[in-house]
């Protein structure tokens, strides 16, 4: 089985300043959110990643099986019990929003309570979900594995990247 580690790094570097009555003042913001994550299923631990870019059709949707269906790099079908991060970018040049989460009968519960849960990924955005503890987000096969891709309209297909750290 092949070994794990990993960082999973957000950050915000920015400065808001405005003109006073003399002078100006600056309010600078560097704020950084860093996960490690070593090999393991505990807290703070991953041992399988699956990354792909995916395009949909206009009005199209997919399915990924988080549990039994992927394969990582090496080939290896991966079978997810719990989801340490589920990073998604959606690709700059997109006219239509890539949206994620919701299945009719099997929805990850943890992460997309129901079917109408979603979350919008505007063209070059990216959204992040992050649970590093040992419970993380929980993926039960057949009955809360499915995460639903779909793209917002018709007209222009959609491309997006997807990582997915967890552990199996």
């Amino acid at each position: 089985m092949p070994q794990f580690s990993g960082t999973v790094n957000i950050g915000v570097s920015a400065n808001l300043s405005n003109s006073v009555d003399v002078g100006q003042v600056n309010y600078p913001i560097s704020y950084g959110i860093n996960y490690l994550l070593q090999n393991g299923n505990g807290d703070n631990q991953a041992n399988e990643v699956f990354t792909d870019t995916r395009t949909i059709a206009a009005s199209g949707s997919e399915n990924l099986d988080l549990s039994g269906v992927l394969a990582d790099v090496f080939g290896s079908t991966i079978n997810f019990t719990r989801i340490k991060a589920l990073i998604i970018k959606a690709d700059q040049s997109n006219t239509n929003d890539v949206l994620v989460g919701g299945h009719a009968s099997a929805a990850v519960a943890s992460l997309f309570g129901d079917a109408t849960d979603k979350a919008r990924v505007k063209p070059g955005g990216a959204v992040a979900f992050i649970a590093p503890n040992a419970t993380g987000y929980t993926v039960t096969a057949t009955t809360a594995d499915m995460l639903t891709v779909a793209n917002s309209s018709s007209g222009s297909s959609v491309t997006y990247t997807i990582i997915i750290i967890g552990t199996i």
